[in-house]
């Protein structure tokens, strides 16, 4: 399908966002099945490979906002996935850790990962997925810079 012409001058900026709008649209589709709404799984993820985290750490490794991490950890917490709590040393910060009760959720959320990355990926093959990890971690890079650069 030929692109429009209002986005001739920027085609792979165009493709990047259909290929994220379908991919977070998947994701949306298998985390509900979980009872997750898409980015939930990824502050779940730290929070089990990392162990308790500070919320603004939280924040800092997934490249969120402060609002956004509050409305997403309140979500969370009334599902029963996370616990806060007030830092021992400072009682103005708040650590964020995950409950018994998620650790059910992980093994769901590793299955759905699986699923998602079946869906993206099988019908590469493994030069094929080398390079678009290759490619991707340099258009990555790139829009790092980018970004850096406006502030």
């Amino acid at each position: 399908m030929p692109l429009p012409p209002s986005v001739a001058a920027g085609p792979v900026s165009h493709a990047i966002f259909r290929v994220a709008r379908l991919h977070r649209m998947l994701a949306g589709q298998l985390l509900r099945r979980v009872g997750l709404h898409t980015s939930q799984e990824l502050v779940m993820m730290q929070l089990w490979d990392r162990g308790p985290q500070r919320q603004t750490d939280l924040v800092r490794l997934l490249g969120s906002d402060a609002a956004t991490m509050t409305r997403t950890i309140r979500r969370l917490e009334n599902a029963g996935f996370v616990r806060r709590r007030s830092s021992p040393s400072d009682k103005r910060v708040t650590i964020i850790e995950p409950t018994v009760a998620s650790m059910a959720l992980r093994r769901e959320v590793e299955r759905v990962w699986l699923d998602l990355e079946s869906s993206v990926a099988d019908e590469l093959t493994p030069e094929e997925r080398a390079e678009a990890l290759k490619v991707l971690g340099r258009i990555e890079d790139s829009l790092a810079r980018a970004t850096a650069q406006q502030d």
